[in-house]
């Protein structure tokens, strides 16, 4: 007997280096309709405050703004600002990896000692600029370790030492510092409303710190390690004085390099980038009366349950019933007894024995005729059935 064509959502993180969510989810839906040309494929792609969030928060509408800022190096950038409506007011949408990303190459060609997060600041002002109040601010793949120094400097904090000279605001300066004025901060931050998005509870310094665990990751050499670290701490000693809020020990405090220091002395509260994706774009409600939904990631282990984007649309859907299937670039065999506790099936792109370059040129391909060979599992009833309608 033949299964009628389903309500299907596809609701695939980006696979990182390779397709954007958008590309995922347009691939899985062409090779789904090879199997149910009607289908009804309903694309929301997702993100979780990494590269790639602008994109997602924009896929379902709202307006991209380009602007010229300084990036990791200093030198200037062209970076782009999201705008979306959200329960009647207009939203800066801020993926601070568009300003300060980790594969930037401008940016990572110099010494992470000097690079600075100013460009993230300058960003926040043009959003200002432009009369908005409300942000959220996505806070992976950055490659500076300044503890939001920088930020704040871009926002008009002036950062002086003892003979009241300027300091760059970068982990090879910071211990030079011995004031932070805030004269010329922007009055117009105190009135604003800043979501983070990240999953990161990290402190900002010691063994747990921003410095020791995402340091290496950005160029940070064992042998700086000890000087950014006390150099980061510093500054927080300062700033905390300066702002009157002390922030550097709350979790998420070395999100970015510090980024979750500094916006959380600015008032900024912590949320699951996944979870503030998915409400912006209205997945609870694209998921009612779904069939089936299909969700994914460069490369899924056990990580992912803890609160990433295929882990956030699974729970959703499986509140409503919905069977999720996981479709992602590579699947860690040791996580699929607890994987499975989730999906109906987990699935890897790959046919053969390839290499990683090959894979990533041939994605689009490749998630196609998997889309494909598990819309036709399901129509001969090896899938899981789901409760609502289509």
């Amino acid at each position: 007997m033949s299964v009628p064509a389903p309500k299907i959502v596809i609701a695939p993180d980006s696979f990182k280096g390779s397709l954007s969510a958008e590309a995922v989810a347009a691939a899985v839906t062409a090779g789904l309709r090879r199997v149910w040309p009607d289908a009804r494929c309903i694309a929301v792609p997702m993100a979780d405050g990494g590269e790639g969030t602008l994109d997602a928060c924009l896929s379902a509408g709202g307006e991209r703004r380009r602007m010229t800022i300084a990036g990791a190096s200093g030198a200037p950038l062209a970076a782009e600002l999201g705008i979306v409506e959200r329960d009647g007011r207009r939203v800066a949408i801020v993926e601070i990896a568009q300003a300060v990303g980790i594969t930037e190459p401008v940016g990572m060609s110099i010494s992470v000692a000097a690079r600075t997060t100013r460009g993230v600041g300058e960003l926040m002002r043009h959003a200002l600029d432009l009369g908005l109040r409300d942000f959220l601010v996505g806070l992976g793949g950055s490659s500076t370790n300044d503890g939001g120094a920088g930020l704040l400097m871009g926002l008009g904090a002036r950062f002086l030492d003892h003979d009241g000279r300027e300091v760059h605001p970068s982990p090879g300066s910071l211990s030079r510092l011995a004031r932070i004025a805030l004269d010329d901060f922007d009055p117009r931050i105190a009135e604003c409303r800043i979501t983070l998005m990240s999953d990161v509870n990290n402190p900002l310094a010691g063994p747990r710190g921003a410095t020791a665990i995402f340091g290496p990751q950005k160029g940070v050499t064992p042998d700086e390690h000890p000087a950014f670290d006390a150099a980061i701490a510093h500054f927080a000693v300062l700033a905390n004085q300066a702002f009157g809020v002390d922030a550097a020990e709350r979790p998420g405090a070395g999100a970015a390099g510090g980024l979750g220091y500094a916006l959380q002395l600015l008032g900024g509260e912590f949320r699951s980038g996944a979870e503030v994706v998915a409400d912006l774009l209205g997945l609870d409600a694209a998921l009612s009366g779904a069939d089936w939904a299909i969700t994914g990631e460069g490369r899924t282990d056990a990580q992912t349950l803890l609160g990433k984007t295929p882990f956030v649309v699974a729970r959703r859907a499986l509140q409503q019933h919905v069977p999720v299937t996981l479709l992602s670039g590579a699947v860690d065999r040791a996580a699929l007894p607890a994987l499975g506790k989730i999906y109906s099936g987990c699935f890897s792109l790959v046919f053969g024995p390839t290499t990683l370059e090959r894979a990533i040129a041939d994605a689009p391909e490749l998630l196609a005729d998997s889309a494909e060979q598990l819309a036709r599992l399901r129509t001969a009833g090896a899938l899981p059935e789901a409760s609502g309608g289509a």
